[in-house]
Formats: structure tokens, C-alpha cells, sequence
């Protein structure tokens, strides 16, 4: 269980790191000056064309090593980085590209008269943040979010490469002591479906939510 829970611990902090990304990328894609674009675009398209594990492995240990190099270089000491945030930062960046796709559609989804109304208010971008965008998107924001969230508590098994203790090396560990391979793997696997379960029911709360007082899909038709 101790390896659930890390799995869980990494899959929230990457999750909320990769939102934290992606709406600050999302507003830069589309407010953005043109270098902010540009960059943007060059980390978006990145990280989405390597494979997730080579960027695992990239970021956790040319990351890591690039991070004592700076404070070495600066006099500091090096620093023995703890493996949960390490995790958090690698996943975190990973999700934050997805992210940033994600809410940019679901903010080109908003109707543009809500916004041109805001403004015409005199909303500044703060509150027009808050009181326009951040409301209005959710409803299309939270599908795409809700995949990434489902990936996220997958791809910590990814880690188990690096040596993190989550749940698939522990699985890994528990069936190779015991050689009973079927046991351990098929137990993970339920592990794993119950949490896709159990988000799956707090999304539906969460998404419900977001869409009151809109109609539902039986009036829209």
C-alpha cells in the first residue's frame, strides 16, 4: 500500500504542477508576445513528440545533474534531490505541455461576447480571469483535464525506472521474492483500475458542477 500511496502522492503534484503550467502556457499561447509563442510551441511540440520515458530519464538525470553543476558552480554544495519531488517536477513538466493544450482549447470554446462584455465592463485581465474565463472553460476544460489526471496515475509506474517506490516496483520487488508473478501483477492491475474508478466517480461529481445552469445534453437536443 505504501507504493499506492506514492503513486498517488506524485500523480497529484504532477497534476496540480501540469495545471499550474498549463494555464500560464494557455495564457501565453494566446495573449502571449511572439518569442513567449514561439517558446511555448517549441516545448509544447517537444514534449509531446518524445516518448514520455526517454523524458523521464532525460529530465531525472540530465535535470538533477544540470541542478548540482549550477550550485557547485556557484559555491554551494551538492544536494541529494529527493526522489518524490524529483518525480513530481519530471511528471509535472511532462503534464504541463498537455495541460497547456487542453485549456487553450477549452478557452477558444468560451463564446467571445462573454469576454467582449467583460471588457467592455472594464474588467481587468484578474478579474476577468476569474469571474469569466476560469468559470466558462471549466465545463470544456475538465474532460481533457480528467484524461491527463488518468494518465498521470499510469505514468508513475514510469518511474520505476529511476528506482522510485511506487506501485509497480514495489509490485516488481513483492513478485520477485516471491516468484508469484500473477499474484502481485494482476493485485497492481486491480489497484490501478479501483483508482480509475474512484476518480472517475469524483470527476463526474466535479463536472457536474461545473455545468450548472447550462442545459443538459437532452435539452440541448
Amino acid at each position: 500500500m505504501v507504493g499506492l500511496l506514492h503513486s498517488i502522492e506524485i500523480a497529484l503534484g504532477a497534476t496540480c504542477l501540469g495545471l499550474l503550467i498549463g494555464t500560464g502556457g494557455a495564457y501565453g499561447k494566446l495573449y502571449g508576445g511572439p518569442v513567449v509563442r514561439d517558446l511555448l510551441a517549441v516545448y509544447t511540440t517537444i514534449v509531446r513528440a518524445v516518448p514520455e520515458l526517454v523524458l523521464i530519464l532525460l529530465l531525472y538525470y540530465a535535470g538533477t545533474d544540470l541542478i548540482n553543476q549550477a550550485l557547485t558552480a556557484m559555491g554551494y554544495q551538492r544536494v541529494d534531490i529527493s526522489g518524490l519531488a524529483a518525480g513530481i517536477a519530471v511528471l509535472g513538466f511532462v503534464q504541463g505541455a498537455y495541460s497547456t493544450e487542453v485549456i487553450r482549447g477549452a478557452i477558444l470554446a468560451i463564446p467571445q461576447g462573454q469576454i467582449e462584455a467583460a471588457r467592455a465592463y472594464g474588467m481587468s485581465p484578474g478579474l476577468l480571469l476569474r469571474r469569466i474565463t476560469l468559470p466558462a472553460m471549466l465545463p470544456f476544460a475538465i474532460p481533457g483535464l480528467a484524461n491527463l489526471w488518468l494518465i498521470a496515475t499510469k505514468d508513475t509506474a514510469l518511474l520505476a525506472v529511476v528506482g522510485f517506490y511506487e506501485l509497480a516496483l514495489a509490485t516488481r520487488q513483492a513478485a520477485g521474492v516471491t516468484k508469484a508473478y500473477f499474484t502481485f501483477f494482476f493485485a497492481a492491475a486491480v489497484l490501478y483500475l479501483l483508482l480509475s474508478l474512484f476518480s472517475n466517480l469524483i470527476i463526474g461529481r466535479v463536472e457536474a458542477w461545473s455545468r450548472r445552469g447550462m442545459p443538459s445534453l437532452k435539452e440541448a437536443r
